[in-house]
């Protein structure tokens, strides 16, 4: 039997691995990476920033309002009327119901912020009843902004006071003699707003008053995001003027904190309200010379809910002054 025998040839060398030799950068092109890298996290962060405070200042000028849910007649069982008013200024007009008696005094209701003339949560309309047995015309309606199907932006009450003094020469040109505005939030703020351009109202109520200014901005923003003063409120401020065409050096904040009002003028105001703080009041309140206003802070009370939880003192407080006001009415029509 034969043996193949392999043979072993040698290999004149050895093989080896290449050497991967490291690429360096230069210098220059690491700091530019660096530097686009850090520009662009932050130009996406500062755009993130400026839409965020635009969202605000739109969303604040169009709030979302409920459709009407129903009328006089169907809650509380009073005949009235469907009206429409034009703005003192003629620049929009706003739609009402009339509810009548046999009187020459009226109340007109000034709705809040993000609501309409129901504000189920006062509830208006139960004290439409009141006033309405009591011997008022009402007038119920709803600021321009609040129309349902409307485009009218919220103004601060720079429109919606024009819609007020609207509302109250409806009134007088029905013959009403006594005119007087119950106010509830922003509404009592905007009623404040129409006192400075019209002396003639007889008598205001203002239910949680609220003035749209930077402090009343910011106590109402840091409740749902923890944000600084600045530059929150100055952003807001800028985006409201670009976007809704209203900025809050339209709004006389200043004026009304600091205005003796020659009218008489009764604030109400919880000392637990979340949205307004009531050392507002206390400070248009200070302010006041008339002798028949006065100021009713009601202790562990909330925002607009003060009706609604202590009823029957509120009409004890309200009605008591009216009383007064029409007191006073005939001591000066008997003089």
């Amino acid at each position: 039997m034969s043996v193949t025998t392999a043979s072993t040839y040698p290999i004149s060398g050895q093989l080896t691995e290449p050497t991967i030799h490291p690429v360096h950068l230069p210098r220059s092109r690491v700091k530019q990476s660096l530097i686009i890298y850090i520009t662009s996290v932050t130009g996406i962060l500062l755009l993130a920033v400026l839409v965020f405070h635009a969202y605000m200042a739109w969303t604040l000028a169009r709030p979302t309002i409920e459709h009407l849910q129903s009328n006089p007649a169907l809650k509380l069982g009073l005949a009235y009327e469907d009206v429409t008013i034009p703005s003192a200024n003629a620049k929009t007009s706003v739609e009402g119901w009339f509810i009548p008696t046999h009187s020459k005094k009226s109340i007109v209701f000034s709705h809040g912020y993000g609501a309409n003339r129901e504000e189920v949560w006062v509830p208006i309309y139960k004290l439409a009843s009141e006033m309405n047995a009591r011997g008022y015309n009402v007038l119920m309606f709803d600021y321009g902004y609040a129309h349902a199907g409307g485009n009218q932006l919220m103004t601060g009450g720079k429109q919606e006071s024009q819609e007020l003094l609207g509302a109250i020469q409806f009134l007088k040109d029905r013959g009403m003699e006594q005119v007087y505005v119950w106010g509830f939030s922003m509404g009592a703020g905007t009623a404040l707003q129409a006192a400075l351009l019209e002396p003639a109202i007889d008598g205001m109520i203002l239910d949680s008053t609220f003035i749209l200014n930077s402090d009343t901005l910011y106590h109402n923003v840091k409740q749902i995001v923890n944000l600084p003063k600045y530059p929150t409120v100055p952003l807001v401020q800028m985006f409201s003027s670009i976007l809704n065409g209203v900025g809050f050096k339209d709004i006389p904040s200043e004026r009304i904190l600091t205005k003796s009002f020659d009218i008489p003028i009764m604030m109400i105001h919880g000392d637990q309200d979340e949205r307004a703080p009531y050392e507002l009041a206390e400070e248009i309140a200070a302010n006041q010379t008339n002798p028949l206003s006065r100021v009713w802070i009601v202790p562990g009370a909330t925002h607009e809910l003060i009706y609604q939880t202590r009823a029957e003192a509120y009409l004890e407080q309200s009605s008591g002054f009216l009383n007064d006001l029409a007191k006073d009415n005939l001591n000066l029509a008997l003089q």
